[in-house]
């Protein structure tokens, strides 16, 4: 058996927000809750406003926008109701063995490296 196949992949649960923005520190609960659930994700919390040059030329227009990601696949990259059982959802959908990266936007992969690079704990 090739052993990078057995390998399990890691999962990136990254919130995008801004530390002005209400909503934000609403959901922060829920998306803290949902990081205890799932202790073999990895999840970050990134503002963009403090990651500026790792944000490069995307532009996030709703909060909370979450970048979802196995290993270096984008899986979902995009805004969501700040609701926990929507995100709870998203999750187990996106886990799902069947589970194939949909149609995500092109900025996320170049997005996902920039963060990798230099924001996210390794």
């Amino acid at each position: 058996m090739n052993a990078a196949a057995d390998a399990t992949p890691t999962w990136w649960v990254i919130c995008l927000c801004a530390d002005w923005c209400g909503v934000c520190r609403e959901w922060r609960a829920a998306f803290d809750e949902a990081a205890a659930a799932h202790p073999t994700m990895r999840f970050a919390w990134v503002d963009v406003e403090d990651e500026d040059d790792a944000m490069g030329d995307v532009d996030i227009e709703t909060f909370p926008t979450l970048l979802i990601a196995r290993d270096t696949t984008p899986l979902f990259f995009g805004p969501l109701q700040p609701s926990g059982a929507q995100f709870a959802r998203l999750l187990s959908s996106l886990t799902q063995p069947a589970s194939a990266p949909g149609a995500v936007s092109a900025a996320a992969a170049p997005l996902l490296k920039r963060l990798a690079e230099g924001v996210l704990p390794r």
